[in-house]
């Protein structure tokens, strides 16, 4: 093609079917830049839903609370959560990750204030539950057979049902050996009420002297019970089994009846 043509087309703003131009790009749109995450305000939305959940959130629980078009991104949610956490410092509360996901709970150190709003006494636990449970923790996958060789006495049905029921403990399988007996680890549960993130968490033998980590949570005053990597007997006798002791209560309770009648 001649000079003189190229110019001519140009002037008529035309271009040979073979000849792109080079400032309109093809079968795109140009592109729009995203809108930055509004981190204050992602912060406040995640306060509030922890406040009003009361119990902890994954972050795939938390996504799924957002519409499509405003969705956060993993990272900005994680960057959100940090900040907030931040910003709990020194404060009466704080943000924790624990088994389930991330909540907002009180300090421990606040607890004996806080546990004056309920006239309950927290709930207490036996010595031999709290061993019971240590073992399971630091020992699992384990039987009761094996719980019952370290302790040295048996464990009593009661003890398993209560921590079953608190979904403290579950089964994770069966042992293959005769009689198949069931294998027990801890629970996301177990996790969240200890405010602990994961296993790797929990004091070494070496650090827990006396079960002391779980008497804040448990309100139980014990004395030395872990010699070296072993837990000691809770007693010398076997923990009593649920029939036992509902059969001692009746006897008690029939005694006082008698005694009530004779005066």
């Amino acid at each position: 093609m001649s000079d003189e043509q190229q110019a001519a087309e140009r002037q008529t703003g035309e271009l040979p079917a073979d000849e792109t131009s080079i400032d309109e790009p093809q079968g795109s749109e140009p592109g729009r830049g995203e809108a930055p995450v509004d981190l204050g305000q992602l912060k406040r939305v995640l306060e509030a839903i922890l406040l009003a959940a009361g119990r902890p959130l994954g972050l795939d629980q938390l996504l799924a609370l957002f519409a499509d078009e405003e969705r956060p991104d993993r990272g900005d949610l994680r960057s959100a959560l940090e900040a907030l956490a931040d910003e709990y410092a020194g404060r009466g509360i704080q943000l924790a990750e624990v088994g389930s996901g991330y909540r907002i709970q009180i300090r421990q150190e606040m607890q004996p204030w806080v546990s004056r709003l309920w006239e309950e006494k927290p709930a207490r636990y036996s010595r031999a539950l709290l061993e019971t449970l240590a073992l399971i923790a630091y020992r699992q996958p384990i039987t009761r057979g094996d719980i019952e060789d370290v302790r040295g006495v048996t464990v009593s049905t009661s003890i398993m049902k209560t921590l079953l029921e608190r979904e403290w403990i579950r089964v994770v399988g069966h042992r293959e050996v005769p009689g198949r007996p069931a294998m027990y680890g801890t629970t996301k549960q177990f996790l969240d009420y200890f405010s602990l993130k994961n296993l790797d968490e929990l004091p070494t033998l070496a650090e827990l002297r006396d079960l002391g980590s779980f008497n804040p949570e448990l309100q139980l005053d014990l004395p030395d019970s872990v010699v070296d990597s072993r837990l000691t007997p809770a007693n010398d006798e076997p923990d009593a089994p649920l029939h036992a002791q509902e059969e001692s209560a009746t006897i008690d309770e029939s005694a006082e009846d008698a005694s009530a009648s004779l005066h």
